[in-house]
């Protein structure tokens, strides 16, 4: 089963404090146990584009609009065999990126 690990990223906190090539290590760990997917970070909201098609035109407009100091800083999609294993993974993917992490099933894969 695939689970995306969100890293929660925090405006109080910024700064990445994880220790050097913990990410890294972290990664070469998930390749090497075959339950790599897909992972990256991402910029800060203020680097964000909000694309909104629902009327006859598109707007796009810079954000977004955090009304929350907690944000999407990155993410890991990975392959376990339940949740248990996801948790386990998540705890040291949160060690790796010093960073709180949300674990998610996918609902099904296209």
């Amino acid at each position: 089963m695939h689970y995306l690990f969100t890293v929660i990223g925090d405006t109080d906190n910024p700064a990445d404090d994880s220790a050097p090539g913990a990410i890294d290590a972290f990664n070469d760990r998930l390749k090497s146990e075959g339950r790599w997917v897909f992972g990256g970070g991402l910029t800060s909201p203020d680097h964000a584009t909000v694309t909104d098609s629902r009327g006859d035109q598109p707007v796009f407009s810079d954000g977004p609009f955090v009304e929350s100091k907690e944000y999407l800083a990155g993410f890991w999609v990975v392959e376990a065999d339940d949740l248990d294993v996801a948790l386990a993974l998540s705890a040291d993917a949160s060690r790796a990126c010093h960073r709180k992490i949300e674990v998610r099933p996918f609902d099904g894969i296209a």
